[in-house]
């Protein structure tokens, strides 16, 4: 996780997500390559971002967080 977040509703946000797509498979409503598949698209929307130096920074981050959490999860799957 970022070290400097210190935004409430985004750190909220992202716990909900996370115990969403958590939720939907270990109930196996989505597989694990779907999940990892609307995180890659997340992140790719966040890399696509235009705009002023400071917001492309931003997003930047988000996608840099959100491949943070996809590589995490790859980890948990290895024995």
């Amino acid at each position: 996780m970022m070290p400097d977040q210190k935004d409430p509703s985004g750190m909220a946000a992202l716990s909900i997500c996370e115990a969403l797509l958590l939720a939907l498979s270990d109930h196996n409503l989505l597989p694990e390559h779907e999940i990892e598949g609307v995180l890659r698209d997340a992140a790719a929307t966040h890399e696509n971002a235009v705009g002023p130096d400071e917001v492309r920074q931003t997003h930047s981050a988000v996608a840099e967080l959100i491949h943070q959490i996809i590589a995490a999860g790859s980890a948990a799957k290895r024995p």
